[in-house]
């Protein structure tokens, strides 16, 4: 029996990098439109390019026209239509690229560490915080911001850069307040602004219960690296959302775990 001449393939070292890299690329790509109405539009895509390949193998001129222009103009339609997936892997890079750069900076400059219990303080008066306020069924939604951008926060909102404390998280989501109706902002160890208006998620397998508020939440966490705590006014339950997934029914211990983990 004669053994498969692979000789033709010449792979090099470089060569299995590079496939190894794409595959690692699709891999990110793919956790970060799965679940979302991104699917749909890659899926429609695919099938405008195979039409257009069997209409140019058909020789159908008319329909192949109108589809090749569409196609070579794809690399800026795609642009445009995934400006937010590509916003968010842009950041999923440069996050890691800042993690592992404050890691060496820590590691060669050991006087630099930071004490570890530094935002034990601000969390318990969260914690307090959202204890009142679901006893009471306050909705509340609280954003936090590792990397604070004034103009995509306070344009939609009102500046308070003010110290954490309970009363004041719990002041301005009172029902009567005027800043209770949006999200509050947390960043830099500060509640940087209050009543901002943030993009809502248009995960289509988000259940239909969900609010505007929870919607709104997990949005954020989308978008950005940012995690957020809904408190549901109709339930009174805490929910955690992270990278567009959402926790739901989370206790105050765990959520002493994740703020510690995450902030």
């Amino acid at each position: 029996m004669d053994r498969f001449d692979l000789s033709f393939l010449q792979l090099r070292f470089l060569d299995i990098i590079d496939i190894i890299l794409v595959a690692v690329i699709i891999y990110y790509v793919y956790n970060l439109i799965r679940g979302t109405i991104a699917v749909n539009i890659v899926l429609g895509l695919i099938i405008i390019y195979l039409v257009y390949i069997v209409t140019e193998q058909l020789k159908m001129q008319l329909l192949s026209h109108i589809l090749g222009g569409f196609v070579s103009v794809g690399f800026l339609a795609l642009i445009i239509v995934f400006q937010q997936e590509i916003r968010r892997f842009l950041l999923l890079i440069g996050k890691n690229a800042a993690l592992h750069r404050n890691k060496l900076w820590k590691t060669f400059l050991p006087g630099n560490k930071e004490p570890e219990n530094v935002n034990e303080p601000a969390i318990k008066h969260i914690i307090d915080a959202c204890k009142t306020m679901q006893h009471s069924r306050t909705g509340a939604l609280i954003v936090f911001a590792k990397f604070f951008d004034d103009q995509y926060y306070q344009n939609t909102g009102e500046p308070i850069d003010a110290y954490i404390s309970k009363r004041l998280i719990e002041t301005i989501f009172k029902k009567n307040s005027p800043l209770h109706d949006g999200a509050m902002v947390i960043s830099e160890g500060k509640i940087k602004c209050a009543s901002c208006i943030l993009p809502v998620s248009d995960n289509i397998k988000l259940p239909a219960q969900f609010g505007l508020r929870h919607r709104a939440g997990i949005g954020i966490t989308e978008l950005s690296d940012a995690v957020a705590i809904i408190v549901s006014e109709e339930t009174g339950q805490l929910a955690y959302a992270k990278q567009g997934r959402v926790r739901m029914d989370v206790s105050y211990s765990d959520l002493e775990v994740l703020l510690t983990r995450d902030i």
